[in-house]
């Protein structure tokens, strides 16, 4: 019993690792989008980054990452004010560190221009490392703040969705990016406008594909008359369970058993290649799915 209740603690110990290394992955990827990519350019493709990049261009009194610590530190605790516990630790956690982390490359990598002279080449840049990190934070239950507390008042006080709320702020931020201060008053800058309205959209889909591809895994209709051997493996080796059907074949009128499984991507080949190691004239049917609701993928059904 002493020996389970270790084996069960070392895992909660190795998740909670495992978790807070990709939560940080997800902070440090959308860090480095913004700094590198996103703010030398001006792209502001929403979000407290985008509107912190504006005020930098417009305002430089301050730096961007200034601006982003002190704008993420006031969406924080009118949060806390207005939202209670929605606005949850995680989200807190997210938005700090990202600021933090924005304001440590400021003092160690300060950075007068561009990386380069190709303005698409580091939309792209900008537009994928921020939307992986955006979608690996969305994957822990977590939010990196800014305008999604934004959205979320609005949802509280209107009758937007949170979806609808959030396009609509990020929306504003990018039209915004179109001004310009110059020595004869605010003018428009059309190219770094259009980049940050391209950049917006683009990032939309993005972080919805990357979601659907960390959430990846595979439904299995498995067709065989070794059906003991197949469950046997799936359920010992693999600590999954099966659905399992009594079929007989339309042609031929054998009679042949139906078995119905998931697995995540990883499981999936050791899966494939073990049903053809037990009945290599089995008829297998693999499906990509990302929605799996149920007891060992997600409990939430919302």
């Amino acid at each position: 019993m002493h020996t389970v209740d270790c084996e069960e603690k070392k895992k909660r110990i190795v998740g909670g690792l495992r978790y807070f290394a990709f939560l940080n992955l997800g902070i440090l990827l959308m860090t480095v989008g913004i700094f590198f990519f996103k703010a030398p350019n001006g792209f502001a493709t929403g979000g407290v980054s985008g509107l912190s990049i504006i005020l930098a261009r417009l305002l430089p009194t301050f730096s961007q990452a200034t601006y982003m610590l002190f704008i993420n530190l006031t969406l924080l605790i009118v949060g806390v004010i207005v939202l209670g516990r929605e606005c949850g630790g995680l989200t807190i956690y997210c938005s700090l560190m990202m600021s933090l982390e924005n304001r440590l490359f400021e003092c160690l990598i300060p950075l007068s221009e561009p990386l380069t002279h190709y303005p698409l080449l580091e939309l792209i840049y900008a537009v994928v490392l921020t939307g992986v990190g955006s979608a690996i934070i969305f994957k822990c239950k977590a939010s990196s703040g800014g305008t999604d507390i934004v959205a979320l008042i609005l949802k509280r006080n209107t009758c937007m969705n949170v979806a609808t709320a959030l396009l609509c702020t990020d929306l504003l931020i990018a039209c915004c990016s179109f001004l310009e201060f110059l020595d004869t008053g605010v003018g428009i800058n059309f190219e770094v406008g259009l980049f940050s309205i391209m950049g917006l959209f683009a990032k939309v889909f993005i972080v919805d594909d990357i979601i659907d591809s960390i959430n990846m895994c595979k439904s299995f209709t498995i067709i065989t008359r070794e059906a003991d051997l197949i469950i046997n493996y799936i359920t010992e080796n693999m600590h999954h369970s099966a659905t399992v059907v009594d079929g007989k074949g339309a042609f031929s009128g054998d009679e042949r058993t139906i078995i119905m499984t998931v697995c995540k991507r990883g499981e999936a080949i050791r899966l494939r290649k073990r049903v053809y190691e037990i009945d290599p004239h089995s008829f297998i049917i693999i499906t990509k799915t990302s929605e799996i609701l149920g007891k060992g993928f997600r409990d939430n059904v919302q």
